[in-house]
């Protein structure tokens, strides 16, 4: 870490009223600048001499929307994370989460997934802060899993699409895998596998000062050097990989997933699971798919093992995260999460 981010009183240039005044001012401007991501995507678009319902339309009013989307999640929760872990330091959060008590933030981490709205890309920036605030790996793991494979909004679609049953059925076993997965790679200490920046900035306290010599204002201070330091280092890599998810949303042909994923031979599962991958939607964009392919006599274990692999292991998800985690460590992520996901298809399929 910076001598910046460990003296959080470094900065007294501003006046702690400034600071008092600012940060709430900045936290309004912050939501009602989320508020307006679609009318600013679709005025950007209209700039563009494209069809709005082209291909490249498409794609260019899905970047634009989701990029400052990501930006903006981003920045709020890293400071928000930051200022909450001036007062718990990773030592002791893994204190708090240590031995027996730990076995309760996997489910609790995958229940918070399943309250919370958002598609993988917007769900890192959560996994960002837990991770930089010391909570152990496989508790964010069980989120990062469980927010966008079973979120509200892919529930309420799916509930209208297919039943109550199966949606419950669905929810049931996305959590069970973004627990168990959780709870498999928390045991294997993957911690070593997390980048450098990531491991030296849970390597000790927060600054130091004693926690309690800490004014409100330092701790604020605390806050926005952590959105400074992350953000300085993973920002190219969200405009790199949702650029590549927003030319996968405008120019991936759904007739080819239809004729690879159609019939109901032993191999459409895993299938379903090597197209799902590289794809990046949200559990909203994956429904009309999701009907399409039940409509043309797609297994539902398959269906659903598609629908699975696109929320929960995009490829764009995977270049921001590679910020966050080494390679090894994302394929570890992707191979366990998929062994989950491969087992939910052959079972559904099995079954129904």
């Amino acid at each position: 870490m910076t001598a910046e981010t460990q003296d959080p009183t470094h900065d007294r240039g501003v006046p702690d009223w400034a600071w008092y005044a600012g940060v709430p001012v900045v936290g309004v401007v912050l939501y009602l600048l989320y508020g307006q991501l679609i009318p600013f995507s679709e005025w950007v678009t209209g700039l563009f001499p494209v069809a709005r319902d082209s291909h490249t339309g498409q794609a260019i009013a899905f970047f634009f929307y989701d990029v400052p989307k990501v930006l903006l999640l981003l920045t709020g929760i890293v400071f928000v994370t930051g200022v909450l872990r001036s007062w718990f330091s990773p030592e002791k959060t893994r204190a708090i989460l240590a031995g027996k008590r730990q076995i309760w933030g996997y489910p609790l981490a995958a229940l918070l997934g399943v309250f919370t709205p958002f598609c993988s890309c917007s769900s890192v920036p959560l996994f960002i802060g837990f991770v930089s605030a010391g909570i152990p790996l496989g508790v964010t793991f069980s989120f990062l899993i469980a927010g966008p494979m079973v979120g509200p909004v892919g529930l309420g679609l799916l509930y209208g699409l297919v039943g109550w049953k199966i949606a419950t059925i669905y929810l049931v076993f996305g959590f069970t895998i973004a627990t168990v997965s959780g709870y498999v790679m928390g045991k294997m200490g993957l911690e070593r596998y997390l980048q450098d920046w990531v491991r030296e900035m849970n390597a000790g306290p927060v600054g130091d000062l004693l926690e309690e010599r800490m004014t409100l204002v330092d701790r604020l201070k605390v806050g926005w050097e952590q959105v400074r330091e992350i953000l300085g280092k993973v920002w190219v890599w969200v405009l790199v990989g949702i650029g590549i998810g927003a030319a996968i949303h405008g120019y991936v042909p759904e007739a080819m997933m239809l004729k690879i994923m159609g019939g109901e031979a032993w191999w459409s599962v895993p299938a379903a699971v090597v197209v799902g991958v590289p794809m990046y939607t949200n559990a909203a964009g994956v429904i009309p798919i999701v009907e399409a392919l039940l409509g043309k006599g797609a297994a539902l274990g398959t269906t659903l093992a598609f629908m699975m692999s696109v929320i929960a292991l995009s490829l764009p998800e995977m270049v921001i995260l590679k910020q966050v985690l080494t390679y090894r460590l994302i394929a570890i992520f992707i191979a366990v999460v998929s062994l989950g996901i491969l087992a939910t298809g052959f079972l559904f399929n099995f079954l129904l």
